[in-house]
């Protein structure tokens, strides 16, 4: 399974808005900027965001995106789930009818355990943990010496 740009520029927008923000607003292109991420991109992604009540657009001289809601609110399933769809590995997990072996193949069991323990972990993962383990890495760029 590999997961989309989408899942993976939005999670790397939103940590940066969590760090960078402290409530304040942040300019889109700031973000793009320091994730390196395309700014039209990055646009596209902020849509649903903004939809979905995680993120608030301001208007004005001191515009931009902040947080609409505590990054300890927001788990990493939620912010799949927008960006994404719905979290099951194969659609006949999702329409049982979509197959005509569902409910007798052996490998839709593997995907339905599969699919269970992914949403399992990013339920209960928030928005702050990855802020927290962000701060614990640091910025390798920072720490390196050059000779």
């Amino acid at each position: 399974m590999k997961l989309s740009t989408r899942t993976r520029y939005g999670m790397r927008a939103l940590v940066d808005l969590a760090l960078n923000g402290a409530g304040e607003t942040v300019q889109l292109k700031e973000i793009a900027e320091r994730q390196q991420i395309s700014l039209s991109y990055l646009e596209h992604l902020i849509i649903p965001l903004i939809a979905a009540g995680f993120v608030k657009s301001v208007r004005g001289a001191k515009g931009g995106i902040k947080l609409a809601k505590s990054p300890d609110q927001i788990s990493l399933k939620m912010i799949m789930e927008v960006l994404e769809g719905p979290l099951a590995p194969v659609d006949c997990l999702r329409d049982r009818t979509s197959c005509p072996r569902s409910g007798y193949c052996a490998t839709q069991d593997i995907w339905d355990e599969m699919g269970k323990a992914m949403e399992k972990v990013l339920a209960s993962t928030t928005l702050q943990d990855l802020v927290d383990r962000q701060k614990n890495k640091g910025n390798k760029s920072e720490a390196m010496y050059y000779i």
